[in-house]
């Protein structure tokens, strides 16, 4: 067999080229809405986590940002009202990221035509058992190479919905 022509640099690829087409075809509605696709990210980490807040250091691991660069999203988001700071009431090294009702309504207003363009270039492709089966196989996959993807969430619940990535 030619090493050239090995599937597993045929999945690498597809999925390479699928996130970065994906990517280029929903940035637009963010940047719309005055969000980068990090912006998004945190939004939304927050939005569906417990209270509407993480830990700054979790929410740094599920982005796989480091400690300073979830810092300097989280000054942005502040100073833009998306996101208030709180002390951690148990640990006073260790703060909160909270979304805020602003960053809440930012991301009600964005999310119907977020939604319906992962919709028309994404989920709508497949079908309901096809998603179900992609879901469950990019969670393994998630598991193994980025464990920190869902720190800060209690219990991550399998449900399509229930987990912020």
């Amino acid at each position: 067999m030619d090493p050239f022509d090995d599937p597993r640099l045929t999945a690498m690829g597809l999925f390479a080229e699928v996130y970065t087409g994906l990517s280029s075809k929903t940035s637009p509605t963010l940047a719309a809405a005055g969000l980068s696709e990090v912006d998004f990210e945190t939004l939304i980490r927050l939005a569906r986590s417990p209270e509407r807040r993480l830990r700054m250091s979790d929410l740094a691991a599920q982005t796989s940002l480091s400690t300073s660069g979830i810092t300097r999203v989280v000054d942005r988001l502040e100073r833009d009202g998306l996101v208030e700071r709180s002390a951690c009431a148990s640990d006073r090294r260790a703060s909160y990221a909270v979304l805020s009702e602003a960053g809440t309504e930012r991301l009600r207003a964005v999310l119907p035509q977020h939604i319906k363009d992962i919709e028309t270039w994404f989920t709508g492709l497949l079908t309901e058992n096809q998603l179900v089966d992609f879901l469950e196989a990019l969670r393994m996959i998630r598991d193994v190479v980025r464990p920190c993807a869902t720190a800060g969430v209690r219990e991550v619940s399998r449900a399509p919905r229930a987990e912020t990535g």
